[in-house]
């Protein structure tokens, strides 16, 4: 595979990436890119995914290549995070390959189209073909983080297969301290359709709840995103907190904050989110202790580190329900997606399980 050497030899991280996005809002692909395997078609959230592999947040930011991340392989397709207004984000430059690492520190910072953009694109571009997350972020400047991503559920969520609460980038001020107890459990309450019993009498956004509940034909599951630089005190309250505000799933994990002395590459002390194959091991660990937390109940996608079926069989293991790539699709390119599934689907035949469902969380078995 010479492209992406080629591509990442003569243009930027970020002018790469603007590049892959355009060509792939035109559905320009390889050709037969697309192949399915039949240990991989599984259920989670009451949806049906062709595979377990999907294309996490942050990649198609604006909503511009659903269809032609579709045709890549993936068996859903998360777009975000996007905020409740159109917002630039950090200043360039703000992404880093770290090609020794095989890893990337971004700091975007949120750049958004915004919701209108967004619904606009979601109205145009939705085929059902394939499963669509919509990631939610609350704008820089904001005040009320309930009020932006509440409004995010309720305009967004009639085109949403899933909807996803990030409070785990580091790269806007404040957004992780929404991983608190108290302050997550008022967010996954406000943003819930499914617990208005558990609303308290005087909580602020009960009527955009109510509103969302009954706007909303769909009523979309609700995922929370967190980060890896977590305590073991931090991932107690979290499980706590989505198990009792009844959170749909967890999504584990956005990038870190972190800079494990073993980085060799030249840009490794860059502010931002670190991301790719240094934080697949911890990503695992937070995917297993997230499960057994939650005692198996709440789904997981596992994302972190992975560039080969042995890598997503780990965090399948570990306890996740699907998994979720970014970094290896920009280093390997698209032929990533199908080694990945054709990979996990050997390793599910070679030990024994006939379907991916059948090995999640085995290692707490």
């Amino acid at each position: 595979n010479i492209l992406m050497p080629t591509v990442h030899a003569l243009f930027g991280p970020e002018m790469a990436h603007n590049l892959a996005i355009k060509a792939l809002s035109y559905g320009v692909v390889p050709k037969k890119q697309k192949q399915e395997f039949d240990r991989l078609p599984c259920k989670v959230f009451g949806l049906e995914f062709s595979n377990p592999v999907g294309i996490a947040a942050g990649f198609d930011k604006h909503v511009e290549a659903v269809g032609g991340l579709n045709k890549l392989g993936f068996g859903f397709v998360e777009v975000g995070s996007i905020t409740p207004l159109p917002q630039d984000g950090n200043d360039k430059p703000r992404v880093f390959r770290l090609p020794k690492d095989k890893a990337v520190i971004n700091r975007y910072g949120f750049n958004s189209c915004g919701h209108q953009d967004a619904v606009t694109r979601l109205s145009k571009n939705i085929s059902g073909e394939t499963i669509l997350g919509v990631n939610l972020g609350k704008n820089k400047e904001s005040l009320d983080a309930t009020k932006d991503y509440t409004e995010g559920v309720l305009k967004l969520g009639t085109y949403a297969d899933y909807i996803v609460i990030n409070v785990s980038s580091p790269n806007t001020p404040g957004l992780r301290s929404l991983q608190g107890r108290d302050k997550l459990k008022n967010l996954c309450t406000a943003v819930s359709f499914f617990n208005l019993e558990s609303l308290r009498s005087d909580a602020d956004w009960a009527h955009m709840v109510v509103a969302a509940k009954n706007q909303l034909p769909n009523k979309p599951p609700i995922l929370v995103k967190i980060a890896p630089d977590l305590t073991d005190h931090d991932k107690v309250d979290i499980a706590h907190v989505v198990v009792q505000s009844k959170v749909d799933g967890l999504i584990v994990s956005n990038t870190s904050i972190a800079r494990p002395e073993s980085l060799e590459s030249s840009n490794k002390t860059e502010r931002g989110g670190l991301s790719g194959e240094p934080v697949r091991e911890m990503s695992t660990k937070l995917v297993a202790d997230m499960y057994k937390l939650t005692h198996g109940k709440v789904p997981i996608v596992g994302v972190g580190g992975i560039w080969n079926g042995k890598d997503a069989y780990e965090k399948i293991r570990a306890g996740a329900s699907l998994v979720q790539i970014y970094t290896s699709l920009i280093y390997e390119g698209p032929p990533v997606v199908n080694k990945i599934k054709r990979e996990l689907n050997e390793l599910l035949e070679i030990n024994g399980f006939s379907n991916v469902s059948d090995a999640i969380g085995v290692d707490h078995k």
